[in-house]
């Protein structure tokens, strides 16, 4: 298994814990928002906010709270912030590249905040550029492998995706993640969907390159840390890490 679809099974694992803070319902609603306000608020002419309603919808958000923020992004109702996307760079403990992507309507706040957290928990904050290349955007979607009429195999994941530009398949454990080139994510995502196949996200994503190796506890444990104050904060959307932390430091820190 490949480092970046470790920490995609951490991140779907984080999902559940997040979803149970509420946190995580703050974020996907934003998202259905800026993605209604970019694309106008028709799902089916725009597939950006149709993935994030999808994903909204699979964490339990209630409909009219997406209906809702469909609304203020599309200007139907009032209320609407003015959101920036914005992408921050840096490294955590052992040299860990790290992308932070914030939505936010105050970017001096969300810039300072991320900074505290960065300074605060072992990393620190880099110049553009000097991170993100060793990254590169992908379109990914997880395909659970128990859905409710069937167990889905890889095999059945291959089959549904390859014509439609899908580049390698990595099992996470209790799904399925399909990476593909990011001009191809509707197409992937549409070619499941034509397949009979459910999915819990599509989305453009950030995969890493070559990833750093975690094995000492003690590391793993501090970068970590990081992610969940980034995570905690307001205006963080996304943490992109290279990272790769063996299955058993894992569980032991989950433990």
């Amino acid at each position: 298994m490949s480092g970046h679809s470790k920490w995609a099974t951490t991140k779907h694992k984080k999902a559940a814990i997040d979803a149970k803070r509420g946190k995580l319902f703050a974020k996907l609603i934003k998202n259905v928002e800026v993605a209604a306000r970019m694309g106008g608020g028709d799902p089916t002419g725009n597939p950006t906010l149709y993935d994030a309603i999808q994903k909204a919808k699979k964490s339990s958000v209630p409909n009219d709270n997406i209906d809702r923020a469909v609304k203020r992004g599309s200007g139907a109702e009032a209320g609407g912030a003015d959101y920036q996307t914005i992408m921050y760079e840096g490294y955590g403990p052992s040299g860990v590249a790290m992308l932070v992507e914030c939505l936010t309507d105050n970017k001096n706040r969300a810039a300072m905040e991320v900074r505290t957290v960065m300074n605060r928990n072992g990393g620190s904050l880099a110049d553009p550029g000097s991170v993100s290349f060793l990254f590169h955007r992908k379109g990914v979607v997880i395909v659970p492998m128990e859905q409710e009429d069937r167990t889905v195999s890889e095999d059945d994941v291959l089959e549904a995706t390859l014509d439609a530009g899908a580049e390698d398949v990595n099992d996470l454990g209790e799904a399925f993640e399909v990476v593909s080139e990011a001009t191809d994510l509707v197409g992937v995502r549409t070619a499941l969907q034509s397949a009979g196949l459910d999915y819990d996200s599509a989305e453009a994503s950030f995969l890493p390159d070559m990833q750093v190796a975690l094995p000492a506890r003690e590391d793993a444990a501090k970068v970590l840390r990081l992610v969940d104050a980034l995570e905690d904060l307001d205006d963080v959307q996304n943490i992109y890490a290279n990272f790769d932390i063996p299955d058993d430091v894992l569980a032991d820190l989950e433990s």
